[in-house]
């Protein structure tokens, strides 16, 4: 793996995480370690580390930029945006700082795992694994193959002369061990024992035995090994298979580091696009949504998940990165590589639109008919798994699909709206379909912000009924929904049109509503359903 350098290391943890004060001496220094600070011990010479500045305020860090220099480091870590920018460029050491309530065990965490395990390094970690399944495969004697916890196959030898059967053909075809009981009782017992097991062919025409083994590290199940049986194995086979186990196990553990910190900057850099801060460009290479076969962006749509609010503040932001987790995985499993990101407490994924209709409204009412690989058949699977798995309700907002990354930002408005007028009745939708109600929720928002657009008898019908127990600003709005139909509106109330005429009637002499000028009605109706807080209820 290639050094990596201030550049890389900005790449994976920059933004809000960990910002660039000055870089005196270039991004492409390398960097190769990060220290903490210790006052009461002499500072090592360590070129390329980074320097965290652990109980030194950021204001008083300037001597420490002068010793990390002369120590051979790249950079000093500081905390708060007023560090020693002069020191440091005088030094030429880079400057960086976090967060003032960042805890510098995390700080070091994170910047420890983004430089031992970048994401430009995931795919040598997958040819680790083949070489890893080759070596096996020469020392047991027998086809090898490396799978994840979840039976997919991660990699597979390729030694000559080897036999297979039709199970191993099958599961390398598609990177995935057919299922069927008898293989389920398989991986149960295997992954009981404490070591490597012989188990026996399944029934088919030219199945094989298999001897396997577990692939742990700490107690947790990282995957298994397994190799085809066909009488030839070496003698030492277990513990040839024991040994590569344990290579295994180190192999996968710094595959998952890379993975994480890939979804890290991936995240990071969701949270830039969706606030509109991220250049659409960089963003399309670093997330794999470059042009359309059209040869245009290619066009994206934000989805919003978000808690039921009957959530307890003390579980919510745990149960909100289970959330997170879960979204992750189901679209990772239909698109591969993406986006999610948790965001004043809720996920937002960034799923790939090419095939959607884009501008066309989903049907309603009981004859709507989801294709299950759209994006509102993720969403809907999405929100029922994660009712299953964390036993609380979840709402999912669809935002307009936009074209390109440049307008995440306006996708991400439209899936906030959606989730503020989802209820029970409704936990899934997207934008088109729920835009007669989006609208209003808008209107009621540039409404109440100008006093000339709130201002009139809308007020004056409502202070009547909190104060005498009338409800003539329910008969007015059923009566405008009407079409200005007294039997209408009596319908839609459940009372006689007799008590229509008499309210409407009150409303004009007592209140001084003009029912006879259209554009009163109009406004009148506006206001009252989105400032009055009225809605579609009569």
């Amino acid at each position: 793996m290639d050094a990596c350098t201030l550049g890389d290391l900005l790449d994976a943890v920059g933004g809000r995480s960990v910002r660039l004060q000055t870089a005196p001496a270039g991004l492409a220094v390398p960097v190769t370690e990060a220290l903490l600070y210790d006052a009461h011990a002499p500072l090592p010479r360590a070129p390329g580390a980074l320097l965290l500045a652990v109980g030194v305020r950021a204001s008083a860090a300037g001597p420490l930029a002068r010793a990390a220099a002369e120590a051979g480091m790249s950079g000093l870590v500081v905390r708060g945006p007023d560090g020693p920018l002069a020191e440091a460029e005088s030094a030429g050491v880079a400057l960086l700082s976090v967060d003032e309530d960042a805890a510098w065990h995390h700080v070091h965490l994170l910047l420890a795992s983004a430089i031992g395990a970048r994401p430009a390094a995931a795919g040598s970690r997958l040819g680790d694994l083949f070489a890893l399944a080759d070596a096996v495969a020469a020392a047991v004697g027998g086809a090898t193959a490396i799978e994840d916890p979840r039976q997919r196959i991660l990699a597979y030898s390729t030694v000559a002369g080897q036999p297979v059967d039709e199970d191993r053909r099958t599961g390398i075809l598609g990177l995935q061990v057919p299922g069927s009981p008898a293989n389920s009782e398989q991986y149960r017992v295997l992954f009981a024992a404490g070591g490597v097991v012989r188990l026996p062919a399944l029934e088919g025409s030219d199945n094989l035995p298999r001897l396997a083994v577990a692939v742990r590290a700490g107690g947790e199940t990282l995957g298994s090994l397994w190799v085809v049986d066909d009488g030839g194995l070496a003698p030492d086979a277990e513990e040839a298979l024991a040994q590569g186990a344990s290579t295994a196990a180190l192999l996968l553990l710094r595959a998952r580091a890379a993975q994480e910190l890939a979804r890290h900057q991936n995240g990071d850099l969701l949270r830039r696009l969706l606030d509109g801060t991220a250049d659409p460009a960089g963003a399309a290479h670093r997330l794999g949504m470059g042009l359309g076969p059209d040869g245009n962006p290619a066009p994206v749509r934000v989805a919003a998940f978000v808690l039921d609010s009957s959530v307890s503040a003390v579980d919510v932001e745990q149960t909100a990165l289970r959330l997170l987790d879960l979204v992750r995985l189901q679209c990772e499993a239909r698109y591969g590589r993406h986006a999610g990101v948790l965001v004043d407490g809720v996920v937002y994924a960034l799923l790939p639109a090419l095939g959607e209709r884009g501008g066309a409204r989903e049907p309603q009412g009981p004859r709507k008919r989801t294709n299950r690989h759209s994006h509102r058949g993720l969403a809907e699977d999405i929100v029922a798994r994660a009712g299953q798995a964390l036993r609380v309700p979840v709402r999912a907002g669809l935002g307009d699909v936009v074209g390109g990354l440049a307008e995440v930002r306006a996708s991400r408005d439209d899936a906030d709206l959606v989730l503020r007028v989802l209820g029970p009745e409704l936990p899934v939708a997207t934008v088109e379909e729920v835009r007669p109600r989006v609208t209003l929720l808008r209107l009621a928002e540039v409404l109440g912000e100008r006093r000339e657009l709130s201002a009139g008898g809308w007020r004056r019908v409502l202070a009547h009924d909190a104060e005498h127990g009338t409800e003539y600003a329910r008969t007015l709005v059923a009566w405008l929904d009407a079409g200005c139909d007294v039997a209408g509106a009596a319908r839609l109330l459940a009372v006689h049109a007799n008590t229509c005429r008499y309210r409407l009637r009150q409303a004009r002499q007592q209140l001084g509503i003009d029912l006879d000028d259209p554009d009163e009605r109009l406004v009148l109706w506006l206001q009252l359903r989105t400032l009055g807080g009225l809605g579609s209820r009569h």
